[in-house]
């Protein structure tokens, strides 16, 4: 049996949805790390992204930056998205998306540091990841370093991620590319 047009690179990726931090403590103004106005022009076309994916039956994950009120990173950053806090909470606009994603709380700038995202990845055959969220040059680019040193492909969606400053986010995604590899994408209109 063949593939259709257009499945085989799909099926042959063995894609994942990773999709970072899209919480009330960075998208919403109010808290100490809101991201600003322009981050919050992404969930349009993270939504669609997500909807996309999901047709195609991409698994979904997401993750949470999920702190203790002691934690080490309240060193360098305010205190934010403490565990079972208003603001460590996905937002609204995703929450429908919840029951159908695998979230994965982080307590450092990368989605594997101490976490299993990497066994859940193996155990769905996972090759791929396109990978959106916030902050461009903080835990996406940290995430996607480790998923690049763990030999998985990386799509990163530029129109769907953000940083607090565009020079931030002009230095993430030219890291990435640059020195990661990854291959930067835009979506497509149609």
């Amino acid at each position: 049996m063949t593939a259709g047009p257009g499945k085989a690179n799909r099926m042959s990726d063995h894609c994942a949805l990773v999709v970072i931090d899209m919480q009330r403590g960075f998208l919403e103004e109010g808290y100490p790390l809101f991201c600003g106005e322009e981050a919050r022009c992404i969930i349009p076309p993270v939504l669609r992204l997500i909807e996309q994916e999901l047709l195609k039956g991409t698994p979904l994950f997401f993750t949470a930056d999920t702190h203790d009120p002691d934690d080490k990173e309240f060193e360098i950053y305010p205190p934010h998205c403490v565990r079972g806090s208003i603001e460590a909470q996905v937002i609204p606009e995703l929450t429908p998306y919840l029951d159908r994603a695998t979230l994965i709380e982080t307590t450092r700038f990368s989605a594997f540091f101490d976490t299993d995202l990497h066994h859940r990845l193996q155990r769905n055959n996972v090759e791929k990841l396109i990978v959106c969220g916030v902050c461009t040059d903080i835990c996406v680019l940290h995430t996607v370093a480790d998923a690049c040193y763990r030999d998985y492909k990386v799509e990163v969606r530029e129109d769907c991620v953000s940083a607090f400053d565009a020079e931030a986010h002009a230095f993430g995604l030219r890291h990435m590319e640059k020195v990661l590899g990854v291959r930067i994408t835009q979506e497509k209109i149609k």
